[in-house]
């Protein structure tokens, strides 16, 4: 094994310790943590039943980013479905064979990745032109940005310009999860490509691209409007009653 195979296997295993590690301590954290107050944002469900369409409808459609700013609701959908296409296409590089609906979503993954750079290119801007959110904007906002940025034009880059051996990647890639890497290609672009996505898979769980999993915790969508019929006791409240 090379010097560059081995630096890159071991700065995915590190990742990937890093992101499952991260995301499980966060998720446990959002979990164990009490909601003392029935406030879910009405008009609200009233079943449980309603709650699950309620969340589907927000995870697919963005419904409350619709309601709430059109232009922030288009660039973020773009971004988040080509992303999806953009995930669907990559998972070839870790099967094998590969499933066919995964070969069948092939061409539409290129499309992705350019909706995923436009997207990213429309929200970005909004922090630079829009006075209320580039008043509210940090630096780490703009990093993260310009490092999906970098990562989805790298890629695209990659497919076609600056082309690289896909199948030696692939093989690397099924090697780390046998524990057995095999030689990595050399090319400046797909080092640089597969060191952002390090990266991000490095920064996520401590950033604010953990709204993916926290929207699933929000106490504001996930409770169902029922203060009526059955009052809502938080866990600990509940052990104190008792004492």
């Amino acid at each position: 094994m090379s010097f560059l195979t081995m630096v890159y296997a071991y700065l995915y295993y590190f990742a990937a310790l890093v992101l499952l590690a991260g995301l499980t301590f966060k998720v446990t954290q959002y979990a164990r943590t009490p909601a003392p107050l029935k406030i879910p944002t009405t008009p609200a469900p009233t079943t449980r039943s309603g709650v699950v369409f309620r969340m589907t409808r927000e995870v697919v459609l963005f419904e409350s980013l619709f309601r709430g700013n059109k232009w922030t609701w288009i660039f973020g959908w773009i971004f988040h479905f080509g992303l999806f296409l953009v995930t669907l296409r990559h998972l070839r590089y870790f099967m094998e064979p590969v499933w066919l609906p995964i070969e069948l979503v092939q061409p539409f993954g290129i499309y992705g990745g350019m909706a995923m750079v436009v997207g990213l290119a429309g929200l970005w801007a909004r922090r630079f032109f829009v006075d209320r959110v580039r008043y509210i904007s940090s630096p780490s906002d703009h990093l993260i940005l310009a490092l999906l940025i970098a990562i989805g034009s790298t890629g695209l880059l990659m497919k076609f310009v600056f082309h690289t051996d896909v199948v030696a990647v692939k093989s690397f890639f099924i090697g780390l999860y046998r524990f057995d890497p095999q030689p990595l290609p050399g090319d400046p672009l797909l080092l640089l490509h597969l060191f952002l996505v390090a990266a991000l898979m490095i920064i996520f769980p401590y950033s604010k691209l953990l709204h993916a999993p926290g929207l699933f915790f929000s106490p504001s969508r996930n409770q169902v409007d029922n203060p009526r019929e059955r009052r809502h006791i938080a866990p600990w409240a509940k052990r104190l009653e008792q004492e």
